[in-house]
């Protein structure tokens, strides 16, 4: 007998977007013959001496519920990195311990947002980041980035007309995935005078604040740097990357101290902690890992210059510059339907890439190449997969 009563999720959830990264990485899954580039992680495994923290935990028996925020050794660990990183006192009143970036992103949308509320994302934009408040009934106005004299660009005037006062937030990932576009620190002061000034939220996603590719800078410009008792800004960042911790889904978030309840109680509703041997690796990360994350980055550096170069010999091909993350967001003339192409390179020349309309229509005919990769030989092998497509 059929229940007279239809059986499905809310609207607000059937209406998400599907993962078009992970519709054309099903495609080629399993195959010997792929070389992937579509996932946005390092092929470094995690450092031994952070295994070994977690290996020590568990041996310990520290297998126990923890604080909702994190352990306070954690978050004093965490305090010291961020001070030391932003020359500038941070208060462990202000730090939350969550199970992963995206966590956190969705922890300061159920924290901030209402449905209806207007959101703006500076996009193309990894999907989860302009997704997670439509789950809560949320809009999302998307302020495109341009290519001007070659290099990822904001329009500044443009983002800030879109920054009405009814906004409830601004999203911003910088540097940026896909692009690799980075705030500059004169953008972010009017964006942070701005928003202050209509009581506009700032959810800067932080992840690869890290990895720049400028050696002169320790860390992207952040938005810590401006805070100001009585500001919304809300910082959100992952081990995930800058230390090749993708699996142990490791983050934090950054608020204004009078929202720490609250976040407790949101995180006591999400996960209610983090594993203990998942605490201890991510302190060894952030009080012992200075090394990993400059072995990372100068690995980045190199495999970016070694993908740009070969991949601007091929006709057709536009590279635009960045300034960090670990993507090459490029696009090939001729070629307009990102997820058709990056099925048919799958297909003909076993060549996994994301699709540039994965992180929104400003992505469409763009593609997303992973460089953090350790052997030049893998990723010009992909270029020549790449060149066999294109003269087919």
């Amino acid at each position: 007998m059929h229940s007279l009563h239809p059986v499905h999720a809310r609207p607000a959830v059937q209406a998400l977007a599907n993962s078009l990264i992970r519709e054309v990485a099903n495609s080629g899954m399993g195959r010997s013959d792929i070389v992937p580039f579509w996932f946005g992680e390092s092929d470094q495994t995690t450092a031994p001496f952070i295994r070994e923290a977690a290996i020590q935990s568990l041996q310990e028996g520290e297998t126990f519920y923890a604080q909702n925020l994190g352990r306070p050794w954690l978050r004093q660990a965490l305090a010291d990195y961020l001070s030391a990183l932003h020359g500038q006192t941070m208060d462990v009143e202000r730090l939350a311990v969550v199970n992963s970036g995206v966590s956190a992103l969705l922890i300061a949308a159920e924290l901030l947002l209402s449905a209806q509320d207007r959101v703006v994302a500076i996009t193309p934009l990894w999907p989860n980041v302009c997704e997670i408040p439509k789950i809560l009934g949320a809009e999302v106005v998307r302020v495109p980035l341009g290519v001007h004299e070659g290099r990822w660009s904001l329009d500044l005037d443009r983002l800030l007309a879109a920054l009405t006062p009814d906004t409830r937030a601004l999203i911003v990932n910088s540097p940026n995935n896909p692009t690799g576009w980075m705030l500059s620190e004169d953008e972010m002061t009017a964006i942070v005078q701005h928003c202050r000034r209509h009581g506009i939220w700032i959810i800067s996603d932080d992840v690869y604040e890290r990895l720049v590719y400028n050696p002169a800078l320790k860390s992207a410009p952040s938005f810590l740097r401006h805070y100001q008792p009585g500001d919304r800004i809300i910082s959100v960042n992952s081990c995930s990357k800058a230390w090749s911790m993708t699996g142990w889904r490791a983050g934090w978030m950054v608020l204004p101290p009078e929202l720490a309840a609250d976040a407790g109680k949101i995180i006591e509703y999400n996960f209610s902690c983090l594993f203990d041997p998942v605490q201890r690796a991510m302190a060894a990360a952030l009080s012992r890992g200075e090394a990993e994350v400059a072995r990372l980055r100068a690995m980045l550096g190199h495999s970016r210059q070694t993908l740009t170069g070969a991949l601007t010999t091929l006709p057709g091909v536009e590279v635009p510059d960045s300034g960090g993350a670990m993507y090459v967001f490029f696009r090939i003339h001729g070629h307009e339907d990102s997820m058709a192409l990056a099925k048919a390179l799958v297909q003909a020349v076993g060549l996994g890439l994301a699709p540039g309309s994965a992180f929104g229509a400003e992505g469409q005919g763009w593609l997303r190449w992973c460089h953090a990769v350790s052997d030049d030989a893998k990723l010009l092998d992909g270029v020549g997969r790449l060149q066999r497509f294109l003269i087919a």
